[in-house]
């Protein structure tokens, strides 16, 4: 009887150590950058209000313009489309897809990399 106690202990033991392992190998998250991933969500998104010479709303078309103002831009975007805040504008543009909205959360979460 100890026997089989000691063995399924130690199985159990051996699969809970190696879930352990994978899951913080799984749970690393690929570099957002500024240039390769949120610019070009930009551009197909919030052009032409918030790129000049065409828009008359906020520039965000540089780097600093965009890390001066996420937290406005993760606000507005997670909006319900019914907002009179949301962004982009209704019959503008679509709305950002959770996957591009993502971009946006994880890029500020690391630090806004260029």
């Amino acid at each position: 009887m100890k026997k089989i106690f000691l063995v399924t202990a130690g199985f159990c033991c051996l699969v809970i150590l190696q879930n352990c392992s994978s899951s913080k190998k799984a749970a690393k998250t690929p570099v957002v950058s500024f240039s390769k991933d949120v610019m070009p969500v930009m551009q197909a998104s919030c052009t032409p209000c918030h790129f000049p010479s065409a828009g008359r709303k906020e520039p965000l078309n540089t780097y600093d313009a965009v890390k001066n103002h996420i937290a406005d831009i993760i606000v507005r975007i997670k909006l319900p489309q019914s907002d009179a805040r949301f962004m982009p504008w209704k019959n503008k543009k679509p709305p950002l897809s959770d996957s591009l909205i993502n971009v946006f959360v994880e890029w500020q979460k690391q630090n806004m990399p260029e």
